[in-house]
């Protein structure tokens, strides 16, 4: 552990980007882990509402609820001194500006959350400003958004065709207008995460968006290789190679930082 490392907050990560530091950020759903991630050098833990299919067994993200997400959140914020910490707006959470604006007060006041994440392109720009607006840091999610599988119509790679390419660039370009402060890339071509990447000013974290991105994020789960059922093309089993787990996590920085993680086994097309 390296308890002199200073405390990660938005401007450091803007620094970060900025000198073209990789940031490495990874889930985490509880205290146990949340100190191993922080011990780790992890710069970014994001509480996903992805804990609904990993721990509570759901089939998909659209299940969990706002005290779901507060009782992880404050788990994971009592155990990493340094971290950043996000945590996920669930389904249904944040239909209008004024909800949302309720729920992020939950989740900073009550889980002790940095700042919030929530899915969708321009439709959520009015809801980002009123955030920004209010102090609360926002982290804004484009590409494949979980919370709409059952709109997409399954987990699938977006942003394959020019226009729907273009629009997603609008769309990065229009949630940075209206005060996002990091955008989560997620299945996506690398060509196009390149270019948004590029074209923000803010830190971009990739999820199977390949390696042009400011930063990446992966499941937790999926970083350890226990994962029930079918793994990401984009994942990568960090516990390998006689590695425990404390092992696993220092390795999953390093190849984040170093630039080897993800390779051109993990883009997609």
């Amino acid at each position: 552990m390296n308890d002199e490392r200073p405390a990660v907050t938005i401007e450091r990560l803007r620094r970060m980007k900025a000198a073209g530091e990789r940031i490495a950020c990874l889930t985490g759903y509880d205290a146990s882990f949340g100190r191993l991630l922080d011990e780790a050098g992890v710069d970014l833990i994001l509480v996903g509402d992805s804990l609904g299919m990993l721990v509570g067994g759901h089939e998909t993200t659209v299940p969990v609820t706002m005290d779901e997400m507060v009782y992880h959140t404050a788990a994971v914020a009592r155990a990493r001194p340094r971290t950043f910490l996000v945590a996920d707006l669930p389904f249904m959470s944040y239909t209008t500006p004024e909800q949302a604006l309720a729920n992020s007060a939950r989740l900073m006041q009550a889980g002790g959350a940095q700042a919030v994440k929530l899915e969708g392109g321009r439709t959520q720009a009015d809801t980002v400003r009123r955030l920004s607006e209010q102090g609360v840091p926002v982290c804004a999610h484009i590409g494949l958004t979980p919370q709409s599988v059952h709109k997409l119509g399954g987990y699938r790679v977006q942003g394959r065709l020019p226009e729907a390419a273009r629009a997603m660039l609008e769309d990065a370009r229009v949630l940075q207008e209206a005060g996002a402060d990091l955008l989560v890339l997620e299945c996506v071509p690398s060509a196009l995460a390149r270019e948004v990447s590029g074209t923000l000013a803010i830190p971009v974290i990739g999820i199977g968006a390949g390696p042009s991105c400011d930063g990446q994020v992966l499941v937790l789960y999926d970083a350890l290789g226990i994962t029930p059922g079918r793994v990401p093309r984009f994942a990568r089993n960090f516990l390998t190679e006689g590695r425990d787990v404390r092992g696993a996590l220092a390795a999953y920085v390093e190849a984040v930082k170093s630039g080897t993680f993800p390779g051109p086994e993990h883009e997609l097309a």
